[in-house]
């Protein structure tokens, strides 16, 4: 492979590298500094890529690990406190930014597994299939992943709305 194929790759994928690494730590910088070292990686190993879709394969792969790799070396594990949440009025619309902003950090709290499932099928639109394939799991694996993480979400949630609900109405009574 010759130095122009490799920018081809880069240029042509770098926004999914950076895309499932900002999904995953919801972090600019860190997402650039994954993507750089993903490709770095890539660049080092150009020899065992095969063809385009074994490329896309591998960069998927590869970015994931790297960001659980990231994570589990981080001295500070974000998990999200209900008091580090912003308070929302009742009427929240899809759009809010505050809400958006908090299922981020609702999505960051996972466990890195979970979460790295979560990115690749809503965040990359990728199927249980292709997940487990990526991810070198069994698909029933990625179920099981998908539906703790969901349910982690929703009980998070359910929490947070239900304190929020309570301090409204504290605020109100006094």
């Amino acid at each position: 492979m010759t130095k122009a194929d490799f920018e081809f790759i880069v240029r042509g994928q770098q926004g999914m590298v950076y895309s499932i690494a900002y999904n995953f730590f919801r972090n600019a910088g860190v997402a650039e500094e994954v993507a750089q070292d993903v490709f770095l990686q890539l660049y080092e190993n150009l020899d065992s890529v095969k063809s385009g879709a074994h490329c896309i394969a591998w960069l998927r792969r590869t970015t994931i690990h790297r960001c659980i790799d990231l994570w589990r070396r981080s001295s500070v594990q974000h998990e999200v406190q209900l008091e580090e949440l912003p308070d929302v009025g009742t009427e929240s619309y899809p759009s809010d930014p505050l809400l958006l902003q908090k299922l981020d950090r609702l999505i960051g709290s996972l466990p890195e597994k979970p979460r790295a499932v979560l990115v690749l099928r809503y965040g990359e639109d990728m199927d249980a299939e292709e997940i487990g394939r990526t991810l070198q799991m069994p698909v029933r694996t990625v179920w099981s992943h998908l539906q703790r993480a969901t349910a982690l979400i929703r009980e998070k949630a359910a929490l947070f709305f239900e304190e929020s609900k309570n301090e409204q109405l504290r605020t109100r009574s006094s």
